[in-house]
């Protein structure tokens, strides 16, 4: 295979490339932050411009997801829980002491 060669196929068609999930979230910082279009980035990583385009809508996807799932303070309400637990449970160590003494 010379160099001309390498990177198609028989036919001449560019390889298929895959984007671990690392390099697609890079692609995907570079199109948020605009430092490449669409065109630019398929370019730079050798991939289809439809694979770029695919990138962004699952980010998008799984962003508004991720986003419609969180429920603010819900951490903070299961924390309330044990901290008012553990006070109890000190408050009824404390009595037990006291009549230990």
């Amino acid at each position: 295979m010379t160099d001309l060669d390498r990177g198609t196929d028989r036919r001449g068609r560019r390889a298929k490339r895959i984007l671990t999930p690392l390099q697609k979230y890079e692609v995907w910082l570079q199109l948020i932050r605009q430092e490449t279009t669409v065109a630019g980035a398929a370019i730079n990583w050798q991939v289809d411009p439809s694979t770029i385009t695919r990138i962004k809508a699952v980010a998008k996807e799984g962003a508004l997801t991720a986003l419609s799932e969180s429920k603010p303070g819900a951490r903070a309400r299961e924390r309330d829980w044990e901290i008012e637990a553990l006070r109890a449970d000190n408050a009824r160590l404390a009595e037990a002491v006291k009549q230990i003494a």
